[in-house]
């Protein structure tokens, strides 16, 4: 996929788990650990504004896209 979400880097930088995201952005663990794995399909533009509520960053932050090499 040529999106790649770095949530991961974010929570890292904001020394911040997993579990204190979910509680805050109030979201399941499951979805949020399926957005960190790169696994989701789409992510609602709320769920992302309160992502970057949460972890104190721009969107641009989270989401990154890479060309794919034909």
């Amino acid at each position: 996929m040529p999106i790649i979400i770095n949530l991961d880097v974010m929570m890292a930088r904001r020394k911040m788990s997993l579990n204190e995201l979910s509680e805050k952005v109030g979201i399941t663990l499951s979805n949020l650990s399926i957005l960190k794995n790169g696994k989701a399909k789409a992510i609602r533009i709320e769920t992302l504004e309160a992502i970057c509520r949460a972890l104190d960053c721009q969107p641009g932050d989270l989401l990154e896209y890479a060309k794919e090499e034909i």
